[in-house]
């Protein structure tokens, strides 16, 4: 059995004092310890078994094939250095050119796959750096400050390496190890500071993951100077850090609350956590009511109110999806896993199963509890059949809260009623502006049929023996034009009817009617465009007895009743 994981209490007992992380980390190191025994265990055994049917054949003084020694390492994660061991009993070496070579085609395929079009094309140098610097150790989950090394500087577009940072530079650290979040799973890179203890000091404004494993701190030089091989001390940003993770703990919750109250159908399209809101994109044919929003946040904040302990477990990644964890869109995993787990079934008082269990490298809250409020403020369309919700957690969720509270206050206090009261009262008082709306438009209409201040002619006229109307209104809806046309047609029996209605913003629109018994004298469509023309419009439409048009040029409504007037004197 596994024995190593027994091993970590005397270890903190012995270290702890001075490995602080140590105890604090404790859980997971033992976890991890148990899992890598296990997983190693298992390595071993199907290593030794193909390592006994390859070399079955072999004597003293042969070689093993290097293409079999990397198939090993590569497909069953045997090191070269185990298969020598393995070997050295029975008199056999490898051939570890033939490993070597393998090994080289290898990191060329994987290259060759890599590249492709858009950004994915222009990642391919990170490999060159991966292979000179290393993987950086992600300290991130246990601490926010650590110390390391610095093992390559860049330039700020991550292509060139640079000797040394001087005050100014605009460049990218990788380190030997960092407690910073390289963007990924749709949560933003940390930012903070490294420092070193001469004083140098240099702004992280951005981390990235590159090829998994790569953190690349983005920044600026700001004082003194940094080399590689310089002992560096490296320090997240707190309160950006914890906003992160707040949001992304609050996105598991969400998730999950999409798919009780959805369905299953449910599967997440995209993600983005930043520390002052999340956004969400999912699979749903339709928007969601303000009803199912409702039931999305209570569920939510049900689970937050647990104030349950958030937990992290390193597993196989086919074992943590058959015990139900979900794997998010987009992300690449490895065999190996860690899975969140937040949360118990608020409806499941039986058997309390775990509410959210997700399959995440981010960084999370200790309990549930430390999210505070989960507020979905917004819900939208993202693509076909996908919707996008976006929501605030914690201390966002409590200012957007306390603005809301404030406007609301500010609203009763506008329309003298008390906050609760709001509704009701701003119902009436809509109600009051559409009944008052209707009466000015009645009183609108009675104006421009009856004439008046404001008109270009305050009274029927004649031209050419045929009576004529025409008014020229302000602040009136061009829409409403088209009803006191046909109303001044009734009133006149025989005759053309023309209204140019200017509304508040200066743009006019103009509409011209012909009773029946003159549509073969004249064509309403004519003598509208002609009035449209003066305006500053083009054309207009409609039939012989009705058309409408419209204009930018307010200021013109007279000009325009003049040139459908010469319009019909032409026509008669």
């Amino acid at each position: 059995d596994p024995l190593m994981w027994k091993l970590v209490p005397a270890l903190e007992r012995e270290m702890g004092q001075a490995f602080p992380e140590l105890v604090r980390a404790s859980n997971l190191i033992t976890e991890t310890l148990r899992l890598e025994e296990q997983r190693f265990r298992k390595t071993l055994e199907r290593g030794l078994r193909m390592l006994d049917d390859e070399s079955s054949g072999l004597c003293e003084g042969d070689k093993f094939s290097g293409e079999t020694a990397f198939k090993l390492y590569d497909t069953y994660g045997f090191p070269l250095d185990l298969t020598e061991d393995a070997l050295k009993s029975r008199g056999i070496a490898v051939d570890t050119d033939a490993f070597n070579t393998a090994m080289e085609r290898q990191r060329a395929e994987a290259r060759k796959a890599w590249a492709g079009s858009g950004e994915a094309a222009t990642d391919t140098h990170w490999f060159d750096i991966r292979e000179k610097a290393g993987a950086t150790d992600f300290l991130g989950y246990e601490t926010e400050r650590a110390e390391g090394e610095i093992v390559a500087l860049l330039a700020r577009d991550g292509h060139a390496l640079v000797d040394s940072l001087q005050p100014g530079d605009e460049a990218a650290i990788i380190a030997n190890q960092s407690p910073f979040y390289g963007e990924s799973g749709g949560q933003v890179g940390d930012r903070g500071e490294i420092r070193t203890g001469v004083g140098a000091v240099f702004t992280v404004t951005d981390t990235q993951k590159k090829l998994g494993d790569l953190l690349v701190h983005y920044g600026r030089m700001d004082k003194g100077t940094l080399r590689p091989g310089d002992a560096i001390e490296l320090s997240v940003e707190r309160t950006r850090r914890a906003g992160a993770r707040v949001h992304h703990s609050a996105t598991h919750l969400v998730h999950e609350a999409l798919r009780q109250v959805l369905g299953g159908h449910v599967v997440q399209k995209g993600s983005l956590v930043e520390p002052d809101r999340l956004r969400f994109d999912f699979s749903h044919p339709k928007a969601l009511d303000p009803a199912e929003i409702e039931r999305v946040e209570d569920l939510s904040n049900q689970v937050v109110l647990q104030n349950d302990p958030v937990t992290t477990r390193l597993m196989n990644v086919d074992d943590a999806i058959a015990e139900g964890a979900m794997a998010l869109f987009g992300e690449k995993y490895g065999d190996e896993v860690r899975v969140v787990s937040m949360g118990l079934q608020p409806q499941d008082e039986g058997n309390k199963p775990i509410y959210s269990l997700e399959l995440c490298g981010g960084t999370h809250v200790a309990r549930t509890g430390d999210i505070g409020v989960i507020k979905i403020v917004a819900e939208t369309a993202s693509a076909a059949g996908v919707r996008r919700v976006e929501a605030l957690a914690g201390e966002a969720a409590r200012k957007y809260l306390n603005e809301q509270d404030r406007r609301l206050g500010a609203a009763a206090m506008a329309i003298k009623a008390s906050p609760a009261d709001v509704p009701a009262r701003l119902e009436s008082l809509m109600d009051d502006r559409r009944r008052l709306e209707r009466e000015l438009a009645e009183a609108k209409r009675q104006l421009a049929l009856g004439g008046g201040a404001g008109s270009a002619d305050d009274g029927e006229a004649e031209i050419a023996g045929v009576k004529v109307v025409m008014r020229a209104l302000h602040g009136i809806n061009p829409k409403d034009l088209r009803g006191l046309v046909d109303d001044g047609k009734k009133k006149l029996g025989s005759g053309v009817v023309a209204v140019v209605g200017v509304n508040e913003e200066g743009k006019a629109g103009v509409a011209v009617g012909v009773t029946d018994d003159l549509t073969d004298k004249f064509n309403a469509v004519d003598l509208v465009r002609a009035g449209s023309q003066a305006l500053g419009g083009k054309g207009g439409g409609g039939r012989a007895d009705m058309a409408q048009a419209g204009g930018p040029d307010g200021s013109k409504a007279d000009a325009a009743l003049d040139a459908i007037r010469d319009a019909i004197s032409a026509a008669a």
